[in-house]
């Protein structure tokens, strides 16, 4: 079998890539490098190619040459907050650019469409969120996401493209783009411990959200085209237990082993409480189900980002709507 992995040099992409490889499917990457990098690539089944989603022609010419299986589309730019200010860049790369892989595993009749949303679809105040709810997304990042899914299902009626949606939330792990400075919150405290700087907490850091690793996630998402109970489906999918940001710089700092030194900027616009329910995936993945606990997980990313080392950040250079911007990453823009 062969199958596709959009943003497979990336983080949870790579993990699902090495899953598959593992599985003896042969796997072609196709990742633009914006935010992964080519060390993630692992597997000797795995073929990478670098190009973007919104390539067109590229697309059909993969999907003509390979003949995909199955489609795993990861690639997408997660930064829900920064959203708000590059909503063209957000709209173009995570809905357009998933548009033209629809289209394609149509035309081209992919059995499995595999799509990663994000918890971002239900926005504020329904908790647990639960996937039979009203999606109500609060930010451009999360209305992207949902639009994916509704087009999946309108493929599905009107083509017959079997989709399955997971909508995973947090995730951290190896292999994480420690250099964004506007996402993952994991990483962007260890890299600023590795460089010997304050983790930096938006408001008063009582937000809490419920950390994933990545082992927790990838071999579900691999494994989910072999059973049929899941096509058509959503799955929320991540950890069952919140924490609060707060305690999260204590735990990352015990796992890189310092006293935790933390600075405090003006609150930022987001949802204040995160977490969600996951009885259907337990119920059609049970099996797959083996949780690593925040600090088990915390010290396995802990080993290696202290191998890889501190990553420079790169500042988004193409800001659309610079007003209302948080000021600390105003300053990075300007610096940059």
């Amino acid at each position: 079998m062969s199958s596709l992995v959009t943003g497979g040099a990336g983080f949870i992409g790579s993990h699902v890539a090495e899953e598959l490889s593992k599985l003896g499917e042969d796997v072609v990457v196709l990742d633009d490098l914006s935010g992964g990098f080519t060390e993630n690539i692992v597997g000797n089944r795995v073929k990478f190619v670098r190009g973007s989603v919104n390539d067109v022609n590229l697309i059909d010419e993969l999907f003509r040459q390979y003949e995909f299986e199955h489609v795993f589309h990861l690639a997408a730019y997660a930064a829900e907050g920064l959203s708000h200010f590059i909503k063209r860049f957000n709209y173009e790369n995570n809905l357009i650019g998933s548009v033209n892989l629809i289209n394609a595993a149509v035309n081209f009749r992919v059995k499995v469409f595999v799509f990663t949303s994000s918890i971002a679809v239900y926005g504020k105040n329904q908790l647990p969120m639960k996937e039979d709810m009203r999606p109500e997304p609060e930010d451009p990042y999360g209305i992207s996401k949902y639009a994916v899914e509704l087009d999946l299902k309108e493929s599905k009626e009107m083509f017959g493209l079997n989709y399955i949606i997971f909508r995973p939330h947090n995730v951290y792990g190896e292999r994480q783009n420690i250099g964004d400075p506007y996402r993952n919150v994991i990483g962007i405290f260890m890299n600023l411990i590795l460089q010997g700087k304050k983790m930096s907490i938006f408001g008063d850091g009582k937000q809490t959200r419920a950390f994933t690793h990545v082992a927790d996630v990838a071999p579900i998402i691999a494994r989910s085209v072999q059973r049929e109970q899941a096509w058509n489906s959503i799955f929320n999918i991540g950890a069952d237990k919140a924490y609060s940001v707060y305690d999260l710089a204590h735990s990352v700092a015990r796992a890189m082993g310092v006293r935790p030194e933390i600075q405090y900027l003006p609150a930022r616009n987001e949802v204040i409480h995160a977490f969600s329910s996951h009885d259907r995936v337990r119920d059609v993945f049970a099996d797959l189900i083996h949780s690593v606990d925040l600090e088990e997980g915390l010290q396995r990313m802990a080993r290696w980002v202290r191998l890889v080392g501190a990553r420079k950040g790169k500042a988004f250079k193409n800001i659309e709507v610079p007003v209302n911007m948080p000021d600390s990453w105003r300053k990075l823009t300007v610096s940059s």
